[in-house]
């Protein structure tokens, strides 16, 4: 098999499995329990999900992860704008490489 093939067979083999869990989690949602141990994991979940994928950046960056952390969730709570909270914290961490590189 020739790579295009396998990189065209890949994507679309990526594809359905993604529709795949997205149908199979509509056509399960009716019968989640509605309350009760596993509703709250199921409602505490997205957060979960994103701090881990927040972490270690945040990490990674050290004090000026933790710096533009915090102004993106000051942000967020005074704007509620994501989009511009995000702008924030990709700007702080932005302009201190910049400065980090220049210097």
């Amino acid at each position: 098999m020739s790579r295009e093939t396998l990189s065209i067979v890949t994507i679309l083999t990526c594809g359905l499995v993604t529709y795949g869990l997205r149908l199979g989690g509509l056509l399960l949602a009716d019968r989640l329990p509605k309350r009760g141990r596993v509703r709250a994991f199921m409602d505490a979940l997205p957060g979960t999900l994103l701090l881990s994928l927040i972490a270690p950046s945040v990490v990674a960056n050290g004090i000026w992860g933790g710096v533009a952390t915090l102004f993106t969730a000051l942000c967020a709570i005074k704007t509620k704008s994501p989009l511009l909270s995000m702008l924030v914290g990709m700007a702080i961490i932005a302009a201190q490489r910049y400065v980090t590189r220049s210097c």
